[in-house]
């Protein structure tokens, strides 16, 4: 298994707000007050200088337009309904609000099978929303390809059960522990793992503070280490500025590069970014609407693509 890789599909918004009913868990979104259409302008605006961006570095971007007649606000996120793997296999996930279930289109699959891609088999979860359970793929689950561990901070949107399952079929070892967030002086569970956590082929970001159980700690460090990865501890600070939601990926000649938003890039420390320089370019973008509304960031945009090629 592959741990990098130099193509993602990414959904352009046509829609994007707040939405409502990420909100009651998610608690990284903040209203704007401003008009939803002021807010979606604003969202692709950012979203066209990413992707750009992107791909000025060799890195190959596959962009599907979200749909109109869809009520979908959160379609910029598509790492969260679908996971593609290099064996051909394609997951999909049960999601936690009802208005994100729409997301999910057959036709991103055709799209991809035009661009040369090859997809052999389809895992579908999503029959799990019948009995409210939930696994928010590459949001729930942090995969390590290179030692096919997949760590997991349960959560309403991260059954333990469900992951389990995901790890029997896919040949993860399970890495579980909860995560919380310090919300109005309460210890809440972090929605999705992706905001505390990155793992990158030699590297880990984690906001180590958030994991409460000790030993939950102790153990997420300890198959870290064991697995030659560096750890670089941020603070719960500089996740709520979306420095856990990173993601490494390939450029031209395989050149390495992690992928953040730019407050996820101001506040981190120098000595955090002369350490994350040794494993790869550093390349941010302004993503202020897309993580204020939608509570995700860069990571939750790219949605990585493993499937082999025809």
């Amino acid at each position: 298994m592959k741990q990098v890789t130099n193509t993602v599909l990414m959904i352009r918004p046509v829609n994007f707000r707040m939405n409502e009913q990420t909100a009651v868990n998610n608690y990284f979104q903040e209203d704007l007050h401003l008009k939803n259409k002021e807010i979606n302008e604003r969202a692709q605006k950012e979203f066209d200088e990413f992707v750009s961006k992107l791909r000025s570095v060799g890195i190959t971007v596959i962009v599907v337009d979200d749909r109109l007649e869809t009520d979908t606000p959160d379609s910029v996120f598509p790492n969260n309904w679908v996971s593609f793997h290099d064996d051909g296999t394609v997951a999909i996930y049960p999601m936690f609000a009802e208005n994100r279930r729409q997301e999910r289109r057959e036709d991103i699959f055709d799209i991809l099978e035009e661009h040369g891609f090859l997809i052999k088999n389809i895992v579908d979860y999503t029959s799990a929303e019948e009995e409210n359970i939930f696994l928010e793929a590459t949001g729930s689950l942090c995969l390590d390809g290179i030692n096919q561990k997949a760590y997991c901070a349960l959560s309403p949107r991260a059954d333990e059960d469900l992951c389990i399952e995901f790890c029997e079929d896919f040949e993860y070892t399970p890495i579980l522990f909860t995560a919380y967030q310090t919300v109005d002086g309460k210890r809440l569970p972090i929605y999705h793992t992706n905001v505390m956590m990155c793992i990158g082929n030699t590297f880990a970001v984690v906001c180590l503070s958030t994991i409460d159980d000790k030993k939950e700690r102790n153990n997420v460090v300890k198959n870290l280490k064991e697995d030659g990865k560096e750890i670089i501890d941020i603070s719960e600070d500089q996740m709520n500025n979306f420095a856990g939601n990173m993601l490494q990926l390939k450029g031209k000649n395989d050149a390495s590069y992690i992928v953040m938003s730019q407050a996820a890039y101001n506040s981190l420390t120098n000595s955090q970014i002369e350490r994350l320089k040794v494993h790869g370019n550093i390349l941010y973008s302004p993503l202020d609407t897309i993580e204020t509304c939608g509570g995700g960031s860069a990571r939750c945009m790219l949605a990585e693509v493993f499937l082999p090629k025809n």
